[in-house]
Formats: C-alpha cells, structure tokens, sequence
C-alpha cells in the first residue's frame, strides 16, 4: 500500500491553488505602462508604488501575529477578499476623470499592499501545520518544490497572455486570422488583464474559503479585541525569540542578504537586456525563459534541503557573486544572459531554503509571526538597499561633471553590486561566528569560500 502524499491533505492543495492565484497577475508584463495608459504620470506611478511598500511594510508583523492569535484561515480569506475588491476597483474605474482614477489607484495599491501583508506568513504556517498535524512535516520540501514548478509555469503563461490580450492590435489580428471580424479599442483591451487577474481573485478567494485550521486556535482568541492584545503579545514575544535564537536569526538575515541582492537586479533586467544590445521585442520571451527556471530549480531545491546550512550559503554566496561580477562585465547580447540566470536561480533558491530552515525550527504558535518578520526584514533590506543604489547613481552622474546617458551611468554602477556583496557577505559571517560561537571555524571555513569565490571571479580587474 503506498504512503498517502502531502498533495491527499485538502489544505495543502488549496494552498497550492491560492499561492498560485494570488501570486501570478496576467497585468505584470504591462505593469508600469497600465498605469500610464490610465491616465497617470510617471511621478504618481512612484508615489502609488511608495505606498503600496509602505502598507506591506507597516502591515507585515502586525498581520502575521494576528494569524497566530485568532487563526490562519480568517486572515488568508481577507486577503483572498480583498484582492478580489483592489482587482475590481481597476477593472470598473470609469475613465475621463483624473481624480477619480488616482483615487482608485490609491486604494488599490493600499489594499494591494494590505492584501500582501495579510497573506504572507499566515497561508504558509496553515499549510506546514497541517502537514505536521499528521505526521507529514517533513514533506514540506516536497510542497515547496511543487509550488515552484507550478508558479514558473503559470508566470509564463501570465507574461505571454497578459501582454498579448493588452495590445489591442495585437488581438485584433490574432482574433482575425481564426476568421473573427472585430474591431478592439485599446482603451477597451488595456482592461483585459484586469479581468483576467479578476477570475484569479476570485479563484483565490474560492481556495481560502475552503480551507480550515489544523488546530483549534487558544481561547483567548475568541474576541478581536482580545486577539489584537494577544497579537501584540507574541509580536514583542517573537520578536525576543528571533533575537535570542542564534540560527533563526541567521537564516532571517542570511536569507535577507541574497534576496534584496538578487531582488534589485531582477527589477532592473529589462534596463540590463537593453545595455548588453537585447532588443525590447525579445524581453518578454527572455522573461519568459527565465521563468521556466523555476522549474528545473524545484528538481534541484530538495537535494539541497538534505545539505547543511553551511553548505548551502557557501554555495548560494558564490553562484551570487558569480551572477554580480559576470552582470558587471556586460557582456554583449546572449553573452551576458547567464549573469541573469544565475541570480534568478539564487532568488528562488533562497526562498526555499529560507521556509525549509523557518518553518522546521519555529513552534506552531508563533510561525506566523516568524515568517512575517522575515518578509519585513527582506522588504527593509530591498528597500534600504535600493536606496542606497539611487544614491550611487546620482554620484556617478555627479562625477562626471557632464550629462550621461542612463545606460552608461547603469553600467558604471554594476561593478559595485558585487563589491558591495562581498563586504555584506563578510558581515554576516562575521555576525553569524559571533551568534553562534561553536561554529566559529567552520564560519571561518565559509569566509574563504566567499573570498575565494571572489578572487575567482576577478573582482579587482572589474572594479
């Protein structure tokens, strides 16, 4: 007789659906140029997206507490709700008056950002205990990879379709040649991912309904003023416990430390596509490649799950630095891809990783509130990061006296991506040897493996 699979639990299928919904938008490939076409300025598109990283930022411990103190379920149905609401906002909006589309957009990326906040930690630590509730924790792994393949899959076909059904000429023609006459106007296409992303909404939401809680949740919960005093209870509570727990920390900050790396410059691909000679045309099926990558990381990731955290930062640290120093070399045309690929493969990887360590070393009680804390530190350290990157910016403009084109100032900025992650990496194995002193030297072990990687790589003849 075989052994059940982790898929035979109802919870874990329904999360695998809600991820998926909820994560994967047919407007993504179109995103910045959706909101222009609505009638919005370059300058709004930043302030709307400013507050979008501000409710997500503001909203992510106290959310993920919440779900430990008065129940996961309840949470991740808000946030199925009210993406449903965000999406339908943009879909309706009626057009031709400037204030009104602004006002959409503002509560769109509020509640964006609030939906964001609800969801991560909490559809999460549902999942993992409901496997653990039956003996099945160690399966997780398994759930994550699959959750992997699936989310590359189902971005190509959001970045194929959603691009495809925005560009009205585009649809037109495709429409015409399987013999129907239509004539399509791109204010009435524009939308058209929208209602797309509208049915995934509301498939999201069908998914958090029928989920339920493996376990009932403590007493005290039972009211939501109660809820909120316990949820700021175990925040501060949680909070003592990262700082106190040595390698729940370091996963947390190591995690963090390639991912706001890695982060930064896959929002900057189409800006590196451009300088390495890449026409735009091919960007999305570029994009669309990478995605698939996904799928052959989820082969990959549970091997790595069975190897040591040391292993696999020392590993994760060299194939990033080897991503920074070939991007920084620019190299022309397909050339320059790999850099790419790497740092996309060493995001994904660290997402998995990162959930295996948490959730295998955190108590029920309080994962939530873990995981919530972790997405906060990411978001902090992509935020603090991308601050620090404008401001290299505006010092090579400054230094050269003269305008530049924004390629060469792009480009002259790539070699300090990697400097700049050689030194973050030394500080982290250094604030690591220091937590966790018995390991001082293997983490010295895992310091000369980054430099090594390093001087590999020939970081002073790029610099």
């Amino acid at each position: 007789m075989r052994a059940p699979t982790p898929f035979a639990n109802s919870n874990i299928r329904r999360f695998l659906a809600f991820r998926l919904l909820f994560g994967v938008r047919f407007y993504y490939p179109v995103f910045a140029v959706l909101f222009l076409d609505f009638g919005l300025s370059v300058g709004q598109f930043a302030a709307l997206n400013a507050v979008w990283a501000a409710t997500i930022v503001l909203c992510e411990v106290p959310s993920g507490a919440l779900a430990d103190a008065m129940g996961r379920r309840a949470l991740v149905v808000a946030a199925g709700a009210i993406m449903v609401v965000e999406i339908a906002l943009l879909s309706f909006v009626p057009l031709g008056n400037p204030s009104l589309v602004f006002a959409a957009f503002l509560l769109n990326r509020f509640l964006s950002g609030l939906a964001e906040a609800l969801a991560s930690g909490a559809d999460e630590a549902l999942a993992y205990d409901s496997l653990k509730a039956t003996g099945h924790a160690a399966d997780w792994p398994r759930v994550l990879a699959t959750l992997m393949r699936w989310n590359a899959l189902a971005f190509v076909a959001a970045l194929g379709l959603g691009a495809l059904v925005y560009d009205a000429a585009a649809l037109q023609g495709l429409l015409r040649g399987l013999g129907w006459e239509v004539t399509l106007d791109p204010q009435t296409t524009m939308r058209f991912p929208l209602y797309l992303t509208l049915v995934t909404a509301l498939g999201a939401w069908w998914a958090a309904l029928g989920m339920t809680e493996p376990e009932p949740r403590p007493a005290h919960a039972s009211g939501l003023p109660s809820s909120i005093l316990a949820a700021l209870r175990l925040t501060l509570d949680t909070g003592r416990w990262i700082l106190a727990t040595p390698f729940a920390l370091a996963v947390i900050v190591g995690g963090m430390l390639f991912d706001h790396l890695c982060r930064l410059f896959v929002t900057l691909n189409s800006t590196y596509f451009r300088l390495i000679g890449l026409p735009d045309a091919s960007f999305g099926l570029i994009g669309a490649g990478i995605a698939l990558l996904g799928v052959g990381i989820a082969r990959l990731a549970p091997a790595l799950s069975r190897r040591s955290p040391r292993f696999n930062f020392a590993l994760l640290a060299s194939l990033c630095l080897l991503g920074l120093a070939g991007a920084a070399l620019a190299l022309p045309l397909g050339l320059g891809l790999p850099a790419v690929v790497l740092l996309q493969a060493v995001l994904l990887l660290t997402g998995y990783l990162v959930s295996h360590y948490l959730n295998a070393v955190t108590d029920s009680a309080r994962r939530a509130t873990v995981l919530s804390f972790k997405g906060l530190v990411f978001n902090l350290g992509y935020g603090a990061l991308g601050l620090l990157y404008a401001g290299l910016l505006v010092l090579l403009r400054e230094r050269t006296g003269s305008p530049m084109d924004e390629l060469v100032v792009f480009q002259a900025s790539l070699p300090w991506l990697p400097v700049y992650g050689v030194f973050a990496g030394l500080l982290f194995v250094a604030f690591a040897a220091a937590r966790i002193p018995t390991g001082g030297l293997k983490n010295l072990v895992v310091m000369g493996l980054v430099w090594w990687s390093l001087e590999m790589i020939g970081w002073d003849r790029i610099v």
